[in-house]
C-alpha cells in the first residue's frame, strides 16, 4: 500500500508481543474484542509513528488505514486524525471535516483504547462551545458498546474545562439503561465521574447519594476510588 504512515506502523510489528495483546484486549470467542488482531506495537511506538507521519497522510490514507484488520494501524489513524485536528485550530471547516470522518467510520473504534484516546481530544474539544446532544444521543442509542462509551468518555474534555454536568447527566443515561450494564461502560462511567469529584468532591457526594444503592457495583467502585477508607465502605 502506497501510504507511509500504514506501511510505517506495519514495519515495526512484534509477533511475541502481538499474542500478548490479543490475550490483553480479549480476542477469544465470546469476548469483547473477539477477532481483532494484533501487530504487537505498543501505544508509545504507534505515536511515535504518527508524529512522524501525520504530515503526509491523506484522508484517503486515513480510509485505508481506519479499515484495517490490525488494530494497531486503526489506532494510528484515529491518533493521526486527532493530531490534523489540534493543528487545525481556528479552521473550522477542517477540524469539521475531522469529526465528520471520525463519526463516520464509529464502526473500526471497536475497543476501549480506540475510544479512550480520540474521542475526548476530538469530540470534546469539538462540542466544547457547540450543543452536545450528539453525546447523550450516543450513550442513549449507540449501536455498540463502543458507541456508547464515546458519548460518556467524551465528556472528559469538559471536565477538564470545569464543565461538569454533561457528566452528570450522561451517567444517568447510563443508570436507567437495562441491568446489568456492561462492565466496560461500568468502568467508564464510574472513571468519569472520579475525574468529576476530582473537581468537586461535595458534588459527586451529593449526587451519589440518591443513587448509590441502586449502582452497578463495579460503577460504584470506580466512582469512590479517591475517597476515604470510612467513605467508601459506607458506599459500598
Amino acid at each position: 500500500m502506497n501510504c507511509k504512515l500504514y506501511n510505517e506502523i506495519l514495519s515495526r510489528q512484534d509477533p511475541e508481543q502481538a499474542v500478548n495483546l490479543s490475550r490483553f484486549f480479549k480476542t477469544d470467542k465470546g469476548q469483547y474484542g473477539e477477532g481483532d488482531k494484533f501487530l504487537g506495537i505498543k501505544v508509545p511506538v504507534t505515536r511515535e509513528v504518527v508524529k512522524q507521519c501525520w504530515k503526509e497522510t491523506t484522508f484517503d490514507d486515513l480510509e485505508a488505514c481506519i479499515s484495517s484488520e490490525y488494530h494497531e494501524i486503526r489506532l494510528a489513524a484515529l491518533l493521526t486524525l486527532v493530531q490534523i485536528f489540534k493543528q487545525a485550530k481556528k479552521d473550522k471547516a477542517s477540524q469539521k471535516r475531522c469529526v465528520a470522518f471520525y463519526l463516520a467510520h464509529t464502526e473500526f473504534i471497536n475497543n476501549w483504547d480506540l475510544v479512550d484516546l480520540s474521542c475526548y481530544e476530538l469530540l470534546g474539544t469539538w462540542l466544547l462551545d457547540k450543543d452536545r446532544t450528539l453525546l447523550y444521543d450516543l450513550a442513549r442509542d449507540g449501536k455498540t458498546l463502543w458507541e456508547q462509551r464515546i458519548g460518556m468518555v467524551s465528556t472528559m474534555q469538559f471536565l477538564r474545562h470545569g464543565q461538569l454536568d454533561d457528566t452528570y447527566d450522561i451517567a444517568d443515561i447510563f443508570l436507567a439503561k437495562p441491568q446489568p450494564l456492561h462492565d466496560l461502560l461500568q468502568k467508564a462511567v464510574g472513571w468519569l465521574l472520579r475525574e468529576a469529584g476530582k473537581r468537586d468532591e461535595q458534588r459527586l457526594k451529593c449526587w451519589l447519594s440518591t443513587r448509590y444503592k441502586t449502582m452497578p457495583r463495579t460503577m460504584l467502585r470506580y466512582a469512590i476510588e479517591k475517597f476515604s477508607d470510612e467513605e467508601r465502605k459506607k458506599f459500598m
